[in-house]
């Protein structure tokens, strides 16, 4: 079996034409959040992945096997709950308040605009819809954040 201890966040320096002739592999976030996995890629090779501790693997990074071959990572659709504002009794400051909410529990939350996604969690979700937010259940790729300091997030130079 082929090995891969190399990550390449976003495909950051490489040619647009070698990441889109690259095999991908669709992993779900509870693959993407380990160092060490197994996975198949579309071309069908199984590989296995060692990566450093507490590394995260991202949709759009891509992984370099052991005989240079690249493989590009694609966020797997997976169940989790979509929190939105309540649209008849809340407002847009509803959604930052959950967020507070949830990041006091450490949960892992994908932030979006209008939107906010978490793993499923019925405690949670009976939390939320007591706060007046809708949450409902979808199948999607989720890509939560990375902490303030994660060495996995991007950087708009505020290193000074």
């Amino acid at each position: 079996m082929l090995t891969c201890s190399k990550l390449i966040p976003g495909g950051q320096g490489l040619a647009a034409a070698l990441i889109k002739r690259a095999a991908t592999v669709e992993l779900d976030w509870d693959v993407r959040q380990k160092s060490r996995f197994d996975a198949t890629d579309s071309t069908g090779r199984a590989f296995g992945v060692f990566l450093p501790r507490g590394s995260l693997v991202r949709g759009g990074d891509v992984l370099v096997l052991e005989d240079g071959s690249l493989v590009r990572v694609q966020a797997a659709p997976q169940e989790v709950l979509r929190i939105t504002a309540c649209t008849e009794h809340g407002s847009p400051f509803d959604l930052t308040r959950a967020a507070y909410h949830l990041g006091n529990r450490h949960v892992p939350i994908e932030l979006k605009p209008d939107h906010l996604k978490i793993e499923p969690d019925h405690v949670l979700a009976d939390m939320l819809r007591a706060m007046h937010m809708t949450v409902v259940t979808v199948h999607e790729a989720f890509e939560p954040e990375g902490g303030a300091y994660s060495s996995h997030g991007h950087s708009h130079g505020h290193e000074h």
